[in-house]
């Protein structure tokens, strides 16, 4: 009986665990992930989806220990140069639309890294909308390199 009691509490603590998705209001922000940095990088990027079922929104902002500043980003060909440039209005979130925010596309930029993001471990992050307000986030950080989110799985809340 204690066995079964054991199996079934390690799992409803491992979904838990792997459970990546917050809501604000209308706003679904889904899977918050970064990659690891190099040692003495000066900065990272962090990315995540948000599906927006409500009015249209607006991410203004973010904030995070990691990292002296916080910037949203996209990035823009310029001739035959893929270039990076801050977004100083934020990013739209349309109605009814899912925006994502990946790898080579609109993201947030961890400047002056405080120290080098480590594969495995996690931080909070907290994200700010025009309209919705802030709502505080888990980021696990994946490989060094990393494309998508697979392998940046939080193990624990770096948040309570």
């Amino acid at each position: 009986m204690f066995a079964k009691f054991l199996f079934t509490a390690a799992l409803l603590l491992a979904g838990n665990a792997w459970a990546h998705d917050y809501q604000l209001g209308a706003l679904k922000i889904i899977h918050p992930w970064t990659r690891a940095t190099a040692p003495g990088a000066a900065a990272g990027g962090g990315f995540l989806k948000i599906e927006n079922t409500g009015d249209a929104d607006r991410l203004i902002g973010a904030a995070a220990d990691v990292s002296a500043v916080v910037e949203l980003h996209t990035m823009v060909m310029d001739g035959e140069v893929m270039r990076m440039r801050k977004l100083d209005k934020g990013i739209e979130l349309p109605a009814g639309a899912t925006t994502e925010l990946k790898p080579g596309s609109l993201h947030i930029m961890f400047i002056d890294l405080k120290a080098p993001l480590k594969e495995g471990t996690n931080f909070p992050l907290t994200l700010k909308f025009e309209k919705a307000g802030e709502i505080k986030v888990d980021v696990p950080v994946g490989a060094l390199g990393a494309a998508t989110p697979q392998g940046a799985r939080a193990l624990r809340p770096a948040f309570n």
